[in-house]
């Protein structure tokens, strides 16, 4: 997986958020780079060389146990 993953989060409202999502998703095995925008709502992540085809799957997950939709 080579491809900077874009996905919408729901309930970020301030800076606070964006450091849970941030270190919840930084955490993740396959995860090179995390890049939040709390304007647009979008995170955009970074895979390293060798992220799996599940890394997506992981990632969701990370924001849904942050308490992010």
């Amino acid at each position: 997986m080579s491809a900077i993953l874009s996905l919408p989060v729901k309930g970020m409202n301030c800076v606070s958020c964006v450091g849970r999502v941030e270190k919840a998703v930084g955490k993740l095995s396959g995860v090179a780079g995390v890049s939040i925008n709390l304007a647009s709502g979008r995170v955009m992540v970074t895979p390293t060389a060798d992220a799996d085809a599940n890394m997506p799957a992981a990632v969701v997950a990370a924001i849904s146990a942050a308490g992010y939709t």
